[in-house]
């Protein structure tokens, strides 16, 4: 399978998990514009598919202010319990559809609270919608687990706060942590307390680095703050002055070395000017030189793109095949916040069965993470060496 080439439909119907994609960057059209009339609030558009087109374009633009502009009418419609029910369960539904099988939803409750929710409530709110969502992708045959991630806004004051309630429901939905906002201007440090916190709480945590700002960034949030994965972080090249030759800096060398996974997301980092192009995104080399990197949408809606988008352009203009998409959800399996054993569950019985049947040419459509294929062994030709060395890889 190393060279096989695939398309869009094939990769459509691969299964996928997506370890950074945020739930306010993510709603459909459709669903802004009704809830936006409903609240009273402005949009620059009332046609669902040129809303879709002016975020995108704001996003493309280069305009920092009109890109924080679309977030500020998603939040906009984000403020009332209905609003967040509505947008938590197709967050689940869009997802599934799109043949994730494991997904991790990050927003900042802070900013839901307009309306008058408390930050709990927010969580409750969400949790709802989510787990509505999970219910009616398995009763529709595309089951899918989507745990949550709560962000604190590292230039405002409440990560703390943030980090509290990532605690108080790591049993109810809340699988991990997060810090976003400007990096630039804002280290992760000045929230170590919530990152100590959240360490002797045994919650796991990612942060935001390496994107707006360069290896400080990241060597804060790993050898500082103990981020188990990294947001991003496509600057983390600085530390290797020769890509092609792969000799590593110290700091690029402890990242792959210690398997911390980088959560890349190609379309968003060509908005926010973070990378180039497809072509030349530091994901490839990175892949090529073993770290962990995982693929990710960031924002669906202000990026107009899929996790099935975001693979076609890496298979149509990085050159990736079949195997380096196998790899890199293999990476995101791994790296979920998620139990041991659950995660070896949906690598040996979803992820593996489910690129055999697609890759095979069958029609056969996975059912759940028990999902057996008649007559299937579970593993594809070759596995053998990724899984007999999977536990020394996690």
């Amino acid at each position: 399978m190393s060279s096989t080439r695939i398309d869009a439909d094939t990769i459509r119907r691969l299964p996928k998990a997506v370890l950074h994609d945020h739930l306010d960057g993510g709603l459909r059209p459709a669903t802004v514009v009704e809830l936006a009339e409903s609240v009273g609030h402005a949009l620059p558009t009332t046609d669902p598919d040129e809303l879709a087109a002016w975020y995108v374009e704001a996003a493309n633009s280069g305009d920092l202010v009109r890109y924080i502009a679309t977030f500020e009418h998603t939040l906009a419609v984000m403020q009332t319990r209905e609003g967040l029910l509505r947008t938590a369960e197709e967050y689940v539904l869009d997802l599934a559809a799109d043949g994730v099988v494991h997904g991790e939803v990050r927003y900042a409750p802070e900013l839901n609270t307009r309306g008058g929710l408390t930050m709990a409530e927010v969580v409750e709110t969400v949790q709802e919608g989510l787990a509505a969502g999970m219910a009616k992708a398995a009763a529709a045959g595309t089951p899918v687990r989507v745990g949550t991630l709560l962000c604190g806004m590292r230039m405002f004051d409440r990560v703390r706060e943030a980090a509290d309630l990532a605690v108080a429901f790591r049993d109810a939905g809340v699988v991990g942590f997060d810090i976003a906002g400007a990096e630039d201007g804002f280290p992760a440090a000045d929230h170590l307390a919530a990152f100590e916190h959240l360490r002797r709480e045994n919650v796991p945590f990612t942060i935001h680095a390496g994107e707006a700002h360069g290896l400080p960034s990241i060597h804060q949030a790993v050898q500082v703050c103990g981020a188990q994965r990294i947001g991003h972080g496509v600057r983390l090249t600085e530390d290797i002055p020769d890509l092609a030759g792969g000799k590593l800096g110290r700091l690029a060398s402890w990242v792959r070395d210690r398997r911390i996974a980088l959560e890349m997301c190609p379309t968003s980092n060509l908005q926010t000017g973070a990378a180039t192009s497809i072509a030349e995104h530091p994901i490839t080399p990175l892949k090529d030189l073993g770290f962990r990197v995982t693929v990710n949408t960031d924002n669906r809606l202000v990026s107009g793109t899929t996790m099935t988008r975001e693979m076609t352009l890496l298979v149509e203009q990085a050159g990736w095949t079949a195997e380096d998409l196998r790899t890199v959800t293999l990476n995101a399996v791994k790296s979920a916040f998620l139990p041991y054993d659950e995660r070896v569950a949906l690598i040996e019985e979803v992820v593996l069965p489910g690129y055999d049947a697609v890759l095979s040419g069958h029609d056969a459509v996975l059912s759940g993470h028990d999902a057996v294929l008649s007559g299937h062994d579970a593993v594809l030709s070759g596995h053998d060496a990724v899984l007999s060395g999977y536990d020394a890889a996690l």
